[in-house]
């Protein structure tokens, strides 16, 4: 063994808080015996859970979402802890998988009805909604509850079963969620979470019980799935970057447009997929707008995210990722970019960076066609409104996108204009349980939440019977 391989390496799985550097728990990985076990009591679960009424499902759903709400303070705080979300923003969070899992309660025994189409040539034909089998989830640390909700619940209620393999960073939030399930009568096998390697991950996904996998993450981790799925002929969903466009055409109120681009850009402490990350504003509000966004970001200093006091800022997921992002602005910088405010990365063991506002990226650069991920607001100044939509789709990402005016017809003329899975005109964002989730281009593929979730990981049957 050579002098600078420790003698025990960190688990895989392991839980620290980045507001104070400090080891919550760790995991090994899984050994090969428990994956084979999980795929096996997935595969076991699903021929029992598939045969149940989907009214019986649904009310499982409706018990989860009861339980997510009598457990906000528990879960929340557990995702404080463990990836440093404030305190409010995990109440809200896990508030919402409430409202989403009661959404699938609901909605989902209409949604996967059967549907009556017209024959030709006589008889009678429906489009039915049936159940896959067993479905892979890969998740994300950004929104440790939420990300699996919104995958889990309508899957469970069309009657597909669930194995999880959560960020290495979050094994607490995933052994919650599994609990949690589980009180809510989800059968044994019906959702299990795998503390898997990534060969591990590779193995499941080629696992004939697999019957598709689900992905929300990086480019690169997408593309490395949708591959080995591809191999093995897998239905794959796959929720990945963004580098969603926030333009701002006119306003009452330049400063206090800057004030509500801030709060959007700074929620989750920037770690979003669809967040505002690049700013596209108008040459007359442009100055005013970009001083008051430098006002906003001086004005915070480092706070806990358990106290979440007004005024502070949470640190950002793991003390790698605020020096990787620290790195990203300097190289923004360095390719000519100004830096107006933060950037800073501060000392310690935690993971903060001093939130930053960057103007006059050029075009070609990294900083211009890659996401900040992180509490950095991008601005840009253009001359009228086809000059912001040609900027806007000027990106590989196509996950979300917003325009703003004071004429929501001009709004939307220019949103109608949007390469993008989800425009909003006058909003930051169209958001709820019923509102589909997805991008297009390098962002992914497939939908999740509303109508369109229950969409993906099932079999479009159709039945006809000949008069």
């Amino acid at each position: 063994m050579s002098a600078d391989v420790p003698v025990t390496a960190p688990s895989p799985y392991r839980s620290v808080n980045p507001a104070t550097g400090q080891v919550l728990a760790e995991h090994p990985t899984a050994t090969e015996d428990q994956v084979q076990e999980a795929l096996a009591a997935a595969d076991a679960a699903f021929h029992d859970w598939r045969s149940r009424p989907i009214q019986e499902r649904a009310a499982v759903a409706a018990r989860a979402g009861e339980l997510f709400a009598e457990r906000t303070e528990e879960l929340a705080a557990i995702i404080t802890e463990e990836m440093g979300k404030p305190l409010s923003e995990a109440r809200e969070e896990v508030q919402f998988c409430a409202e989403i899992f009661g959404y699938f309660a609901e909605q989902g025994p209409e949604l996967a009805a059967d549907q009556p189409i017209t024959a030709s040539g006589g008889g009678r034909a429906v489009i039915q909604k049936r159940p896959v089998g067993v479905l892979l989830g890969i998740m994300p640390w950004n929104y440790p509850y939420y990300q699996v909700a919104r995958f889990a619940a309508p899957n469970l209620v069309l009657g597909n079963t669930i194995l999880l393999k959560h960020a290495e960073s979050c094994p607490r939030a995933a052994l919650a969620l599994e609990q949690l399930l589980a009180d809510a009568g989800v059968p044994a096998g019906g959702y299990v979470n795998v503390f898997a390697s990534h060969d591990q991950v590779a193995d499941i996904i080629a696992d004939p019980r697999v019957q598709g996998v689900s992905l929300t993450g990086s480019e690169r981790a997408g593309a490395a799935v949708a591959e080995i799925a591809g191999r093995n002929l897998k239905k794959v969903v796959l929720e990945l970057g963004g580098s969603d466009p926030y333009i701002v055409l006119d306003a009452e109120d330049p400063a206090e447009a800057a004030r509500a681009a801030f709060a959007t850009r700074m929620g989750n402490t920037g770690q979003a997929c669809n967040s505002n990350k690049r700013m596209i504003v108008s040459a007359d509000l442009y100055d005013e707008f970009v001083a008051e966004l430098t006002r906003q970001a001086r004005a915070l200093t480092p706070g806990d995210p358990a106290a979440d006091a007004p005024g502070t800022f949470a640190p950002l997921s793991s003390r790698a990722a605020a020096e990787g992002l620290a790195a990203r602005i300097q190289e923004a910088v360095d390719a000519g970019a100004t830096l107006h405010a933060g950037g800073r990365l501060l000392e310690g063991p935690g993971a903060y960076l001093e939130p930053a506002v960057l103007t006059g990226i050029t075009p070609g650069t990294a900083a211009h066609h890659q996401e900040l991920f992180g509490p950095v607001a991008v601005v840009y100044r253009v001359a009228d409104d086809d000059e912001a939509l040609t900027l806007a789709n000027d990106t590989p990402y196509g996950l979300g996108g917003a325009v703003f005016s004071t004429n929501p017809e001009r709004a939307r003329r220019v949103a109608e204009g949007l390469e993008c899975g989800m425009a909003a005109v006058n909003a930051a964002e169209a958001e709820g349980a019923g509102m589909p989730f997805g991008g297009v281009k390098r962002s992914g593929y497939g939908r999740e939440l509303g109508p369109l979730g229950m969409d993906e990981f099932v079999n479009k049957r159709l039945l006809y019977v000949q008069d």
